[in-house]
């Protein structure tokens, strides 16, 4: 009988009595004073002391031999880079637990870490026959045969993952390792091709799945995925290297490979009736960098709905007038800036225009399209695309910086429609809508300003708000943002610091974890269904984020899963690069990711780095989010394991929760309450317990 037969038939008859795995409640205690001291281990770890906590729980396990006690053990011995001692400690509590799926799994997944692939297979081999967690459990099983060079059980075990739905970029991210492996290119971009649309900010299976184009003789295509990268990670060696190896092979011009999404006719939109209350301009950059800072461009071509008047700004004397729909341009040409006309006549000017649309009669409203204007920068879906605004349009010559600085000037209110189907997905229930446009207004109002120095007020970037005019109106965004017209989120009287991310994960985190300033009403809060925080261990993380508990923002219409929960395999060449390039020093080969702080919401604030030559140690949310692999992790919401092949540590496999920094509004969880029921009010009263509506009594 072959071992693949062997293993079958092992699988369909061991340990199907087997029952409840890791989401149960903790275990309950009769002795008050056992409770109490689990209850101290465990406040020692969220106030980021995790060796003494572990002390502690390790005290509590040989006094009382309490199964918690020996779960948070073995959980922070992994975290803290001890696997051999969590496999010690598990198989002390396997005598006292020899039945017990949990203490199964945790030793299970100790083994794996430790890359004793043999002893964690025999345990997997036994739980995968459980439904409900078979997916991971086969991923897993798949991972210690991969170790082992057991390919061909590794295929069988991934194939059967990849059908479940909650791992779905990571097992086919591993099916497509096993198929390069075998050379079989067609198959293997397949599978990283399926990982990537599962996770499009899965860096890696776009790395592959476009070196598997190339193998496959798909230049183009290939050259299209590595340009994504590239917008994302500008400095990794092996995509420059790849499109330089490319660049001669190619059929079409890079241009036709990412061609331009021009806008042909201008757009019909109403004119917004605004109360003089509510009435107040502001000053959006356009096209500018992840950063908020004003792109380097030497043209800005731009074409008016209506009979336009271009003035200049140092002295306010018109330059110039143009007839409906024409194009000019604004040229920067050996440090001297011109406006030309569409006859080619040329119009000199110092320190900017401003382009000022004829208003019409009746209730159509003027626009300006802007033609070729960078969108999502910093992104994987970046993309340089035509935009149409509302309101008038100032060209800046920054001679500082040598470049045209396109700017908005527009009502805060018609800025906000074109924020709200930017920000937020526009089938989200009305109610979540309008949640947003309260906040992206605070927004607006506590912020402006902070890109003066630049000549205006808000960029257009995720630095800011999302923000692409006309061209991203909706009527369903509209109607959000006039329904709440003049709305705020105040505390004390002034606007909050109205923060949100795409998804929170099942929880926020505090603004101080974060590694802000602390507010009062940006505390975490939970989006849990199904799980009570009160009852919180260090080791509910693991579950936590290796299976989708229920919580309103598991909503999964119009938004991909992957934002809920999502993982990353980072390869420890790959973080070493990272390493030396961002932290600027070489600690030689990587050997463990340690988290030092997280605090009771999961996330982690402090990250050590260990490598043979040394150390780095990551502080802060967005500082942990860049520095951990190529591009960014979703989140600094996960827990992170090793993963050896021929006892080489070869990867690193994050699991982690949400998108983004986990702060304040939830845009997914207020999608998922607003399905439930609630209005926008009760939504962000939730998120911000502690401020109030400007308009409530």
């Amino acid at each position: 009988m072959t071992r693949l037969k062997k293993f079958l038939l092992l699988t369909a008859v061991l340990f199907t009595g087997l029952c409840g795995f890791a989401n149960q409640p903790a275990q309950k205690d009769a002795n008050p004073s056992v409770q109490q001291q689990l209850n101290q281990a465990a406040d020692l770890y969220f106030s980021y002391q995790p060796q003494e906590s572990l002390k502690k729980y390790l005290e509590i396990s040989k006094s009382s031999h309490h199964k918690d006690a020996f779960l948070n053990a073995a959980f922070i011995a992994m975290e803290q880079g001890s696997p051999k001692q969590a496999v010690d400690i598990m198989s002390a509590a396997h005598k006292y637990y020899p039945d017990d799926p949990t203490i199964t799994e945790f030793m299970a997944e100790a083994y794996l870490a430790d890359g004793q692939y043999s002893a964690a297979e025999m345990l997997l081999s036994l739980l995968v026959a459980k439904k409900g967690r078979a997916e991971f459990l086969y991923i897993n099983l798949a991972r210690a045969q991969m170790g082992m060079g057991e390919d061909k059980l590794a295929l069988y075990n991934l194939q059967t993952a990849a059908k479940g739905k909650n791992h779905r970029a990571l097992s086919n991210y591993l099916l497509g390792l096993l198929y390069e492996k075998q050379k079989n290119y067609k198959q293997a971009a397949e599978h990283f091709k399926k990982a990537s649309t599962y996770d499009h900010q899965s860096l890696e299976a776009k790395e592959h799945y476009a070196a598997a184009l190339a193998k496959l003789g798909d230049y183009n295509e290939a050259y299209r995925q590595y340009r994504m990268i590239y917008s994302l990670e500008k400095n990794l060696p092996s995509v420059n290297k790849a499109m330089a190896d490319l660049r001669p092979r190619l059929t079409k011009s890079e241009k036709q490979l990412e061609p331009t999404k021009e806008i042909t006719k201008h757009t019909f939109v109403k004119k917004f009736l605004i109360p003089p209350q509510d009435a107040q301009d502001i000053r959006i950059g356009l096209g500018t960098r992840s950063s908020g800072r004003p792109s380097i461009r030497k043209t800005v071509k731009f074409s008016p709905s209506h009979n336009f008047t271009v003035k200049e700004l140092q002295n306010g004397k018109k330059l110039a007038r143009g007839k409906a729909k024409e194009e000019w341009t604004a040229e920067l040409k050996e440090g001297k800036a011109f406006l030309i006309s569409p006859k080619g006549k040329k119009y000199p000017f110092k320190k900017g225009i401003r382009i000022t649309v004829d208003v019409p009669a009746g209730e159509d409203a003027p626009t300006i399209i802007v033609r070729a204007l960078m969108s999502g920068a910093g992104m994987t879906w970046a993309s340089v695309d035509d935009k149409e605004f509302r309101g008038d349009l100032e060209i800046l010559h920054n001679a500082s910086l040598n470049t045209l600085v396109p700017i908005n000037v527009l009502m805060l209110e018609e800025y906000l429609e074109g924020v709200i189907s930017s920000e937020m997905p526009i089938p989200f229930p009305i109610n979540a809508l309008r949640a947003q446009a309260v906040l992206a207004r605070t927004y607006a109002l506590k912020h402006k300003g902070k890109h003066r120095a630049y000549g205006y007020d808000l960029c257009d970037t995720q630095n800011c708000q999302v923000y692409k005019g006309v061209t991203a109106e909706s009527e369903r965004g509209n109607a959000s943002v006039e329904s709440t017209m003049g709305e705020i989120m105040v505390y004390k009287g002034k606007p909050i610091e109205a923060v949100f991310s795409a998804n929170c994960g099942g929880i926020t985190q505090s603004a101080k974890e974060a590694g802000w300033f602390e507010h009062v009403y940006l505390h975490p809060v939970s989006d849990y269904k199904d799980f009570d925080f009160d009852t919180l261990q260090p080791y509910h993380f693991k579950d936590l984020l290796q299976h989708a508990h229920d919580a309103y923002s598991r909503y999964d219409k119009h938004v991909s899963l992957a934002a809920y929960r999502w993982t990353r395999v980072v390869e420890e060449e790959d973080l070493r690069q990272v390493v030396r390039r961002k932290r600027r020093k070489d600690i030689g080969r990587i050997t463990a990711i340690i988290p030092l702080r997280r605090g009771r919401s999961g996330y982690v604030s402090r990250v050590q780095i260990k490598g043979t030559k040394g150390s780095v140690i990551l502080n802060k949310e967005n500082v942990i989010r860049g520095n951990l692999g190529p591009g960014m992790l979703r989140s600094s919401y996960f827990i992170v394991q090793p993963h050896y092949e021929n006892k080489k540590l070869k990867n690193f496999i994050f699991y982690g929760g949400g998108w983004g920094h986990g702060v304040g509004f939830c845009q997914t969880g207020a999608a998922g309450r607003a399905e439930a029921g609630q209005d926008y009010k009760s939504i962000l009263y939730h998120y911000f317990p502690k401020a109030k509506l400007n308009k409530d009594k």
